[in-house]
């Protein structure tokens, strides 16, 4: 049963009788909203460094780098090394590496997406090409392009693996929602019969990962976020401690229409700063 948001009397989370060491945490809805910190989180964050917890900003962005979204969360006010944040890119990029040193496969791959999965690609030594590539790497960006698109179907028809870095079928704008990777991925499986690999959240994968980059291990790491059906059934499926806040897209009174729950429930990051 979940615990709920009245403050706990001890000061740290503990689960099975382990002390939590490690910390993953969505990004939008926990840390901010609207380019805004959200209360609370400046003095988590700095909890966990005076604390010397290990954590990770996750987010299944992957227009940008780590080192893009550390200067975007400075300027909401919160300060996060680059090290400390691991987006979809990242750990496709991760995954795509180890396919291939673990298989046949070539190092190939034709890219529909930004700075955030171009980089992350070519750093885990990939050759990014518009020729013969082993893969078809689908990420997020903000000017879809019929003609790449066209080219990424006929990649796969001729044999190329299909990836996306993530589900999500709209993404903000300021004027509104606009297609995200999910919708392109569709529009790409309509026309190839192929479904795409996706490593991103709600993949528990991308925990696994991101556990991986900071020696965690899953009896002793929580997940923080604000979605049941990305966060917490991926936090719960990696076997984290999940931690849902109230300060984004689930709100309580959709919690009863899943059929699981958090092993937590406040409602902000700012009532979880005593309990580390």
């Amino acid at each position: 049963m979940a615990e709920e948001s009245t403050p706990h009397t001890s000061t740290s989370v503990y689960r099975n009788g382990h002390e939590i060491e490690c910390w993953l945490t969505d990004m939008d809805g926990v840390l901010v909203h609207e380019n805004q910190a959200i209360p609370g989180a400046a003095e988590l964050i700095q909890r966990w460094v005076d604390t010397s917890k290990r954590f990770l900003v996750l987010t299944n962005n992957s227009i940008f780098t780590p080192r893009d979204l550390a200067a975007r969360l400075r300027a909401s006010g919160l300060e996060v090394p680059e090290e400390n944040i691991w987006t979809s890119a990242l750990a496709t990029a991760q995954f795509l590496k180890d396919q291939v040193q673990s298989s046949d496969s070539g190092n190939r791959a034709y890219t529909i997406g930004e700075a955030g999965l171009t980089t992350a690609l070519h750093e885990a030594g990939f050759i990014l090409t518009d020729t013969d590539p082993d893969f078809v790497v689908l990420g997020e960006t903000r000017t879809y392009s019929f003609e790449a698109i066209t080219m990424a179907v006929r990649h796969i028809l001729a044999g190329a693996r299909f990836i996306a870095t993530n589900p999500d079928a709209t993404g903000p704008s300021k004027d509104g929602p606009m297609p995200a990777t999910g919708a392109i991925a569709a529009m790409i499986t309509k026309a190839t019969g192929r479904e795409p690999y996706i490593v991103g959240k709600p993949n528990p994968m991308m925990f696994r990962s991101a556990m991986n980059q900071i020696d965690a291990h899953s009896e002793t790491t929580a997940m923080i976020g604000d979605r049941m059906d990305t966060d917490i059934v991926a936090g719960m499926e990696a076997g984290l401690h999940t931690v849902l806040v109230l300060s984004g897209i689930t709100q309580r009174e959709e919690i009863v229409s899943f059929p699981f729950r958090p092993n937590q429930i406040l409602n902000s990051v700012a009532d979880l700063k005593s309990q580390i």
